[in-house]
């Protein structure tokens, strides 16, 4: 005999996006009153600006210090890495929760054509680790004259 099953269709949602989660190294949501929550890996936040000069590129790296931060440029490609330490635990303290990610950290930037990598600057400073890439001098296009007889 066979039994009839209720189909749910917002189960199969809910296992769909669990899975992607998984897979994408993810997942924060309420389930069934628990909480849960993956984080996959650490890595800084960061904002890239240009003006006429440069192109700036700061980065968020609160509680990382200057030591522990390295910017390198090779083959066109800038990479920002370091590490952001966990606190020991303490005899009279306990951390009942820890929700902010640690461990090493790696970003990495293709350098637009119209910069030097030899000229890349980086300054460290509360916390926000700013990169400047100055703009080369690139040849101007030169237009020349066709006359047509």
């Amino acid at each position: 005999m066979n039994a009839l099953m209720r189909w749910d269709p917002f189960k199969e949602m809910d296992e769909m996006h669990s899975r992607l989660g998984n897979w994408l190294g993810w997942s924060a949501r309420p389930d069934r009153g628990r909480e849960l929550m993956t984080v996959a890996e650490w890595a800084p936040v960061v904002d890239i600006t240009e003006d006429a000069k440069e192109f700036l590129i700061k980065a968020e790296l609160p509680e990382v210090k200057k030591d522990d931060a390295k910017v390198t440029v090779e083959n066109g490609v800038l990479t920002l890495t370091g590490e952001r330490r966990l606190e020991k635990e303490e005899k009279d303290r306990k951390f009942h929760r820890i929700e902010r990610s640690y461990g090493s950290f790696l970003r990495s930037f293709a350098l637009p054509e119209t910069t030097d990598g030899a000229k890349v600057t980086a300054e460290f400073k509360d916390g926000i680790l700013l990169v400047r890439l100055p703009k080369s001098e690139m040849a101007k296009p030169a237009s020349i004259e066709v006359k047509v007889t």
